[in-house]
C-alpha cells in the first residue's frame, strides 16, 4: 500500500483524537500503559458530544456513556483487555465509573488529569510565599546541599511507589485474566448480554479480594483467613 503525502493545509482537514502531553510527561502518569493513555484521548474526545447533547448529573458533572464492548471494538481487543485498560485509568484516578444495576451501562466520568497539577503548584506557591524569609536567611551552599539531599530522597519514595504500584497493577491484571477464564466470561456475556455490568462487577469483586493484603476477611459476619478464602476463590470455575 502505497499513501501520499500531505501538502499544505491538508493535516487540517481530518479528525485527531487529542492525548494530553502530561499523559508522557509527568512522573505520576509513569506506569500508565500507552493504550490506557490512548483510551484517555478517546473518551476525552466523546466528552465533547455528551456536552453537546447536555449528559449533566444533578451535579453538572460531565458524564459519558462507553462500555466494555465499546473498547473491545475501538482496540479490537478481547475482554480482559478492555477491562484491564478501564481499571488502569480508574486507579490513576482518570476516570471514576458509576454503576447503576438492572442492566444499565455505567456512567463514566472522566476526570481532569491537571487538576492536582494545579492544585501541587499552589501548595508550592504557598510553602514557598510563607518560607520565603526562612529560606533568604540560609547559607546558599547549605541550602542547596539540602535541597539536593531532599530531592534524592523524594525521587527514591516515588520510585518505590510505582514500583510498589505497578506490581499490584500487574497483581490485577493476571487475576482478572484468571478469573475471566475460569468463568467462561466470554460465554456469560453471549449469554446474559443485559447482565454485562453485574458479570465485571463478581469478576471485581474476586480479584478485589484475591488482591487484598489484609489477613482476615469478613465474610458472612465472621472472619476469615484471607488466605483461605482466595484459596476457595481460585477454585470457582463455571
Amino acid at each position: 500500500m502505497t499513501l501520499d503525502y500531505f501538502y499544505g493545509q491538508a493535516g487540517k482537514l481530518f479528525s485527531f483524537y487529542r492525548i494530553p502531553k502530561a499523559l508522557f510527561q509527568e512522573q505520576r502518569f509513569q506506569n500508565l500503559s500507552t493504550d490506557a493513555k490512548t483510551l484517555y484521548g478517546i473518551l476525552l474526545d466523546r466528552m465533547s458530544l455528551s456536552v453537546k447533547n447536555e449528559w449533566f448529573d444533578k451535579k453538572g458533572r460531565v458524564f459519558i456513556i462507553f462500555t466494555i464492548e465499546d473498547v473491545k471494538r475501538t482496540f479490537r481487543c478481547a475482554d480482559n483487555k478492555a477491562t484491564r485498560l478501564l481499571r488502569e485509568l480508574e486507579e490513576f484516578g482518570l476516570i471514576e465509573r458509576k454503576r447503576r444495576g438492572q442492566g444499565k451501562p455505567c456512567l463514566v466520568y472522566v476526570k481532569n488529569f491537571s487538576a492536582e497539577s494545579s492544585k501541587e503548584s499552589v501548595k508550592n506557591r504557598d510553602n514557598d510565599d510563607s518560607c520565603g524569609s526562612k529560606i533568604a536567611c540560609q547559607d546558599p551552599v547549605k541550602s542547596r546541599g539540602i535541597k539536593k539531599k531532599e530531592n534524592k530522597t523524594e525521587m527514591n519514595n516515588t520510585n518505590l511507589i510505582l514500583s510498589d504500584e505497578s506490581e499490584k497493577m500487574k497483581n490485577r491484571e493476571l487475576l482478572e485474566e484468571y478469573f475471566s477464564r475460569s468463568l467462561e466470561m466470554d460465554l456469560l456475556l453471549r449469554l446474559y448480554p443485559d447482565d454485562e455490568d453485574t458479570l465485571y462487577q463478581i469478576v471485581n469483586l474476586l480479584v478485589d479480594t484475591c488482591a487484598t493484603n489484609r489477613k482476615l476477611l469478613r465474610i458472612a459476619g465472621d472472619d476469615k483467613p484471607a488466605e483461605v478464602v482466595r484459596s476457595r476463590f481460585m477454585k470457582l470455575n463455571a
